[in-house]
């Protein structure tokens, strides 16, 4: 167990679907109605693809009438494009706790932070990583995301290391090209089941620490 583990217990619940469960209690019936459909959205997205997914199946999965849906979303892709933009701010909420509650070794915990959040959100990390070209507003979303958390990661490296000869064009390639290349391994072997990744990367520990490891040593001169 690394060092940092006992701090996990004060993030939030990394399952985005328990989040909008959480946020239906105490709701007004329409937000909770709308949370239902974006529950069983999450749902479907976790066991099926998104390119399947039929307002029916919402509907169904929902336990709501057909044109109950209409009263809430004009369409399935307004649907999806709401869920994803919700999901990006949940993945920026918890990658900000992270860095604050993990101590010293902020690049560690981001990087359990964001290992979980594609572990319990399999479905919709899928559709943020491959599917946002029909999502434009959720796909600028997630650009913003990616460029914010850029821009904490490199200020941070530049306060930790004031000294640094790197100069900030190529700071900045580098957490983008270290961030990229989290997003394509942790893809492989917990969306897209990669076998041969997969056999060497049982041990969640290893990985995460593999992974806190290139960061760290990706942005050293």
């Amino acid at each position: 167990m690394n060092q940092t583990s006992p701090q996990r217990d004060e993030l939030p619940d990394m399952r985005y679907e328990n989040f909008l469960a959480l946020q239906s209690k105490g709701a007004r019936k329409r937000e909770r109605t709308k949370n239902a459909i974006r529950i069983a959205t999450c749902r479907y997205l976790d066991e099926k693809p998104l390119v399947s997914l039929t307002v029916a199946d919402i509907c169904s999965a929902a336990g709501l009438a057909h044109g109950t849906f209409y009263l809430h979303f004009p369409d399935r892709n307004m649907l999806v494009s709401d869920l994803l933009l919700g999901f990006v701010e949940f993945i920026q909420s918890v990658l900000r706790a992270a860095s604050r509650l993990y101590g010293s070794d902020t690049v560690r915990g981001s990087t359990e932070a964001y290992y979980e959040l594609f572990e319990q959100n399999p479905g919709l990390m899928r559709c943020l990583v491959n599917n946002l070209e029909e999502f434009p507003e959720a796909m600028a979303a997630f650009q913003t995301l990616n460029r914010e958390w850029v821009m904490t990661v490199a200020t941070a490296f530049r306060r930790k290391n004031p000294n640094t000869r790197l100069s900030e064009d190529e700071l900045l390639r580098r957490v983008y090209a270290l961030g990229g290349m989290v997003d394509q391994y942790l893809t492989a072997i917990l969306l897209n089941n990669d076998q041969t990744l997969r056999s060497v990367s049982g041990d969640r520990d290893m990985v995460i620490g593999t992974l806190t490891s290139l960061w760290k040593k990706g942005l050293s001169e």
